[in-house]
């Protein structure tokens, strides 16, 4: 099936900044998406950020503007650039090639182990 591969994660301060990674065992290049998702402790996992096959970016409204989601085909890699960090945004990260619609909440592959982001006050 594939494998997700998660990195990057940390503990950074407020208003610091943090580059994820992904890196995918299969071609990217076959899905028509890929995105970003994060769980904060308790709560359900949630769509973040995704990008198209042609390069169109998605945003939920609390991150726009301060994190940027990209992808490498050739690394079968995708990043998220995040800026601007605030408490709101410690999470566990994680990413996967949606099935349908960004919030639909199917997926191509089994999640992996994700990566921690924590902001400290």
């Amino acid at each position: 099936q594939g494998q997700l591969v998660e990195s990057g994660g940390g503990l950074v301060q407020a208003g610091g900044s943090v580059r994820l990674s992904c890196a995918v065992t299969r071609s990217i290049n076959r899905f028509k998406s890929m995105a970003w998702y994060r769980r904060v402790s308790g709560e359900e996992r949630e769509f973040v950020a995704g990008i198209t096959n042609d390069d169109v970016a998605t945003y939920v409204d609390s991150v726009r503007g301060r994190f940027t989601i990209s992808s490498d085909l050739a690394k079968n890699t995708v990043y998220l650039q995040m800026h601007s960090l605030k408490p709101e945004d410690t999470a566990v990260y994680y990413c996967n090639a949606p099935r349908g619609s960004y919030s639909g909440g199917s997926v191509y592959f089994f999640w992996g182990q994700g990566t921690q982001v924590t902001v400290s006050p």
